[in-house]
């Protein structure tokens, strides 16, 4: 089943730090601290990378002024959670480098959270965001930008090796644009299983929208059954999802997560959808398929 274009139709410029951005950044940097716990080096892929660095006073952020509901928000709250206030530090990092209205992408948050060791891949198949996103990291000799599907890029990257280096451990972040739905879900579901088939031990994290929840009761069903050795649901609802005409909230599913991250992750979400939802906002840390 194909996507009908769609990455060739979305810019994230538009939704950059709006609650979705929060939720995957959040986990994403505190995956980043549990891979770097352990000396030895690791890689990570980044299949839709987009440019990688964002201004929220571009005339794309501020059409949709998305950014004001989630970054900003959760700015002015500034719940005292580690791992929120380890995202809130990287933003003031990467501002600091970047100007005042600067947002950071997941690759750079990749480059950020890791470590000089270790190597990111990060794929991007629009080419004016690839070419932007390979300006952003140009001086970057850790992080290599490949203007290529990054759904395709995944069975020429996998399993992992930097020269005659292999790595062991790392990640892989899946974050499609879900322009076409049902399709994009199918093609992320066959690409994980195509990722764990090539690198078993690896981390898996897909990002998807929540619009009803009920309709990703087959998704769910169907990430259980995955070959990984374990399956964790983590989604952040900022309003009733009793809306099907826009998005809700947003999840990650997380394959083979780190040792107790459901114990990290579920104070941090109820610290989230406390800071930025509405009236009838929720979270569920939810176990797919328990660790042995």
């Amino acid at each position: 089943m194909q996507c009908d274009n769609g990455p060739m139709n979305y810019r994230h410029a538009f939704h950059a730090g709006n609650h979705a951005d929060v939720l995957k950044h959040v986990v994403l940097l505190a995956l980043c601290d549990a891979l770097t716990a352990k000396p030895a080096p690791c890689f990570a892929l980044d299949t839709h990378g987009g440019r990688g660095l964002y201004k929220l006073d571009g005339e794309a952020a501020q059409a949709t002024d998305e950014a004001a509901d989630g970054i900003a928000r959760l700015q002015a709250e500034a719940p005292r959670n580690p791992a929120i206030q380890r995202y809130l530090a990287a933003v003031r990092a990467c501002r600091d480098q970047h100007g005042a209205t600067a947002y950071p992408g997941s690759p750079w948050l990749l480059s950020h959270g890791l470590r000089e060791t270790d190597r990111i891949a990060a794929c991007e198949l629009h080419p004016e965001e690839a070419a932007v996103l390979s300006q952003h990291f140009a001086r970057n000799p850790r992080l290599a930008v490949h203007a290529r599907d990054g759904y395709a890029a995944l069975k020429a990257l996998l399993p992992p090796k930097h020269g005659a280096q292999k790595f062991a451990r790392g990640l892989v972040l899946i974050d499609p644009p879900y322009e076409a739905q049902l399709a994009e879900f199918d093609i992320a579901l066959a690409t994980l299983r195509e990722g764990l088939t090539r690198w078993p031990q690896g981390m898996f994290a897909l990002w998807y929208p929540i619009k009803q929840g009920r309709a990703l009761q087959p998704f769910r069903r169907a990430a259980a059954k995955l070959p990984a050795k374990s399956a964790l649901l983590l989604e952040l609802l900022v309003r009733p999802d009793d809306s099907p005409l826009r998005m809700n909230g947003s999840g990650m599913l997380l394959l083979n997560p780190p040792w107790q991250f459901d114990a990290t992750m579920t104070p941090a979400l109820d610290a989230l959808w406390r800071a930025l939802g509405e009236s009838g906002a929720s979270a569920q840390v939810a176990w797919l398929k328990a660790p042995d």
